[in-house]
């Protein structure tokens, strides 16, 4: 007989306590083997004074246990509340977001009634990594990180998915027609990775006119792996073309931990009156039994649902008068899909689960990086500046004169205001100066560095960042001002 496995379970808030209810009910009813761990997360943990919306001790749970089951939460309205969800993925290291995206036409409405597609999202770097700063009266920046580590773990997850899944095919969306090296890097990952896997097939589409296609025509895809930010839009636009977000369930997967919760909200107006779905959590703990190696419960339980949406048996969200055949609230639902534990859908397709993908590495390791030589050939000095015009910043800032070191270029918001720039062209008082060996190419050693900053001081300015420019066996590793 096989032992229970520990999962940690938060009730969450608002409808959270209600959907856990059910869906713990659901899939015990059906033969889920669950030791059961309680902890507490959320609203009122963010009124105690804990900016994170999680006890310290709960952390300890997550450890023994390595899979939580999570209900939504409410966050506080007002500044220093940070984001549960971001917190668990980084500190848990939870790289794939996991959502699939079905449509279950004619029971749920929706104009793509053949949509099934399945997004693998990274979950960890990208404008997500949330550094920001502010640097002058006009001036805000977010950096996006993207590493090669980072991107090869997310890509060949998607791979591996589609093998252990049956599927045909897996999409790339990027910008790298803007972001040449972060989306870049994304994309020449891909490409490398999708050669290990000849049997799937492979495509790279820049993001806006994938995400127009996506939406129009969801059938040409299968699984798409995206960025962070794109991926967080796009699963939530994917999962609203099926018919609703609320049937959707997200897996967050990690070398050794993972977080399986529904897409929605905690839907605080509809606490508390046995109205809510709570198919969305359903379909995340679906995935979770199939995560834990309880992949024949994972499939009794989705068959199960299955059927009863394919009866008629709705909560109001998804109720349709000349579809559905009774209105039932959280409990009366949950009761319905018991009830049919063990049948299967007669018209929908049926569910079947082959249990946690086991990544093969047998021949496929991440591409060792190769040290390259890199060179520093000089420094983007930004400026807290409003004093004037781009030529006159460009007059002032061509006498500050360093050994070795010559200003190329000003430029604002990434547009090249001096030399030659136009005078239609906005300004705001955040100011770039390029500096650059006179020697192309040549090294240029940090004491000049230091030398410059402290004219640029001495000149009064205010300089608010500097970013060092290297080459990279010779290859400009920085991107050049818009002209």
């Amino acid at each position: 007989m096989s032992k229970n496995t520990p999962i940690t379970v938060a009730y969450g808030d608002g409808i959270g306590p209600e959907i856990m209810e059910a869906t713990i009910k659901i899939i015990t009813s059906a033969g889920a083997k669950l030791d059961i761990e309680t902890i507490e997360i959320g609203e009122q943990v963010y009124l105690r004074g804990n900016s994170a919306g999680i006890e310290p001790g709960a952390w300890d749970s997550l450890r023994r246990t390595k899979v939580f089951l999570k209900a939504p939460i409410t966050t506080p309205q007002g500044g220093g509340y940070k984001s549960l969800n971001v917190t668990t993925r980084k500190t848990l290291s939870l790289y794939a977001n996991i959502r699939p995206c079905v449509s279950y036409h004619p029971y749920v409405s929706t104009k793509h009634p053949v949509m099934d597609i399945v997004i693998v999202r990274e979950n960890e770097e990208d404008l997500y990594a949330g550094i920001e700063h502010r640097q002058t009266d006009q001036m805000y920046q977010c950096l996006k990180l993207i590493s090669r580590p980072g991107t090869e773990k997310i890509v060949r997850y998607a791979f591996e998915y589609a093998v252990a899944n049956n599927r045909k095919k897996v999409t790339c969306f990027v910008k790298d027609n803007i972001m040449k090296f972060t989306d870049g890097l994304f994309h020449k990952v891909f490409d490398e990775i999708a050669t290990e896997y000849p049997e799937i097939k492979n495509e790279v589409w820049i993001v806006d006119i994938g995400a127009a296609k996506m939406a129009n025509t969801p059938e040409d895809f299968d699984v798409i792996v995206m960025e962070n930010l794109y991926g967080d839009i796009l699963s939530d636009v994917a999962a609203m073309i099926t018919g609703s977000v609320g049937l959707a369930g997200s897996a967050n997967i990690g070398e050794n931990f993972a977080m399986f919760e529904a897409i929605h909200g905690s839907a605080p107006r509809r606490a508390g009156q046995n109205l809510a779905n709570p198919s969305g959590l359903l379909l995340g703990a679906v995935m979770m039994l199939n995560h834990i190696n309880q992949s024949e419960t994972a499939t009794k339980v989705h068959n199960a649902w299955l059927k009863t949406i394919e009866d008629g048996i709705h909560t109001y969200d998804i109720f349709k008068d000349n579809i559905s055949k009774e209105k039932v609230g959280t409990k009366e639902f949950a009761k319905a899909v018991i009830e049919r534990i063990g049948e299967k859908p007669v018209k929908l397709r049926s569910a079947e689960y082959k249990g946690k993908i086991k990544k093969d590495s047998s021949n496929k390791t991440a591409k060792k990086t190769i040290k390259q030589n890199k060179t520093l050939v000089g420094i983007d000095v930004f400026l807290d500046w409003s004093s004037g015009s781009a030529d006159d910043l460009g007059g002032i800032m061509k006498k500050i004169k360093s050994d070795r070191l010559k200003l190329i270029s000003i430029s604002n918001r990434g547009e090249t205001v001096w030399p030659d720039g136009h005078p239609e062209t906005f300004c705001t008082d955040h100011w770039r100066c390029r500096y650059l060996s006179e020697n192309k190419g040549e090294t240029v050693p940090r004491s000049m560095i230091i030398d410059l900053l402290t004219k640029i001081n001495d000149a009064g300015f205010d300089f608010i960042k500097t970013e060092h420019l290297y080459n990279f066996d010779g290859v400009a590793g920085y991107s050049h001002a818009v002209v």
